[in-house]
């Protein structure tokens, strides 16, 4: 009988360990599309920097970017093409969330 309450006991103590286990994302992420100003096309080839960290990445053919694996913070998002004035972004980055930092820039006029 005694053998019986101690596996009981023990099987319990076993499973209350295996209740559910939260996790938690300690990072956030920041995605966004460039387009130009005049007609709201996407850019292609924009250097995008994030700062602090200075990384840098090319938007593709959809004008789209994305830095991942953010910890939580103040960042600026830094955006560069020849032909373009450049354009700059404050950012509040927040755990498991991605916020969106969508940006255009304004072509520089030829002379």
């Amino acid at each position: 009988m005694k053998k019986g309450f101690l596996l009981l006991g023990l099987t319990a103590l076993l499973f209350s360990g295996c209740g559910s286990t939260y996790q938690y994302d300690i990072f956030g992420s920041i995605s966004g599309v460039i387009t130009d100003t005049a007609d709201g096309s996407p850019l292609e080839n924009v250097s995008v920097t994030i700062i602090p960290g200075a990384a840098s990445i090319l938007t593709g053919s959809d004008g789209k970017f994305e830095f991942t694996d953010l910890e939580e913070g103040q960042y600026t998002i830094s955006a560069q093409k020849n032909g373009y004035q450049s354009n700059r972004k404050n950012i509040s980055v927040i755990s498991g969330e991605t916020v969106s930092a969508n940006t255009t820039l304004t072509r520089i006029p030829a002379n």
